[in-house]
């Protein structure tokens, strides 16, 4: 019987290592001088707010020209400082990325060292050629297809990045179906004021996937239903399950994740998890809805050319 190769699991513990290291290093240094301009920015909002008050009521013309000079100076040091506090909170958030990476790589080379099946084969190029435009088309989905909710110095979206993270998941089973959608999704926040927000994506994304997957292929084995009603029936479910979790999920881990891992005070991470749990409601309604109908109008083109998922 051929050995087991142990290195996945020793590419997973250096991740790890490499991850707790790298967050103690970032929270300590970047991330703490982010919190402190937050703490800033939060105040320049008020005085922004209290003086677009004082201009509403004021009809001295002396006194509105010298209140729009200070409104003006006060948003351009806004956006100087935004920028800043971003550029800041990214070392942290990669570091997040990379503990979970570690951690996620760790347990998926215990299960490979302890499973009692072969190894599995080469991984199938096309497969992750797929995986790599459902990627894609979740960073689309997200970045280009959004409307923000400020909460305080955090915020929300309505976006329709979900979708094809279900998507993903019914077309390429559980694992590669959550991998795009947490890649994706996660390069997205990268690449956006959402910076923070990036490890918790990978995280719940990936779930996502792994959810949608187990029950349309696992459980139900959708490639090969012939039955219409079964087919749509079992899709519209999957995807319900999936997004189901991240309905409940997405509140309450970004409720523990801002306020133990970034440190964001408890009243404002309330405030975002109410505002979330709604975005996230409305996510998942439009993503159930939309991946259904993405997945019974592809699903004869991919039989016939012959990359509908059986398995």
């Amino acid at each position: 019987m051929k050995q087991k190769n142990p290195v996945l699991l020793l590419i997973g513990l250096i991740l790890l290592i490499a991850g707790i290291l790298f967050c103690s290093k970032t929270y300590q240094n970047s991330y703490a001088e982010s919190v402190k301009i937050g703490n800033i920015l939060s105040q320049i909002k008020t005085d922004i707010s209290d003086t677009e008050k004082l201009l509403a009521e004021t009809t001295d013309a002396s006194v509105r020209q010298s209140l729009e000079a200070a409104l003006t100076a006060l948003k351009e040091e806004k956006e100087a400082l935004s920028a800043e506090k971003l550029a800041l909170e990214k070392p942290y958030s990669y570091s997040l990325i990379l503990l979970f990476a570690g951690i996620l790589t760790t347990i998926a080379g215990i299960v490979k060292l302890t499973a009692k099946v072969k190894p599995t084969a080469k991984t199938d190029l096309t497969k992750l050629a797929q995986a790599g435009l459902l990627a894609a088309l979740c960073y689309i989905g997200f970045t280009f297809f959004k409307i923000d909710i400020p909460v305080g110095t955090e915020k929300t979206a309505f976006h329709l990045g979900n979708v094809f993270c279900v998507l993903a998941a019914l077309l390429l089973g559980g694992f590669w179906g959550g991998l795009s959608g947490a890649v994706g999704m996660t390069i997205a926040d990268l690449t956006t004021t959402y910076v923070t927000s990036a490890p918790k994506t990978f995280f719940l994304k990936l779930c996502i996937g792994l959810i949608v997957g187990l029950v349309a292929h696992k459980i139900f084995k959708l490639g090969k239903i012939t039955n219409k009603k079964h087919i749509a029936g079992i899709t519209v479910l999957a995807s319900i399950c999936g997004m189901g979790f991240n309905v409940i999920a997405d509140p309450v881990v970004g409720y523990f994740y801002k306020t133990y891992l970034l440190g964001i005070p408890q009243d404002l991470s309330a405030a975002l998890a109410k505002m979330s749990a709604i975005t996230t409601f409305v996510n998942a309604v439009i993503a159930v809805i939309t991946a259904t109908i993405f997945y019974l109008a592809l699903r004869p083109a991919l039989k016939k050319a012959g990359f509908l998922k059986t398995e």
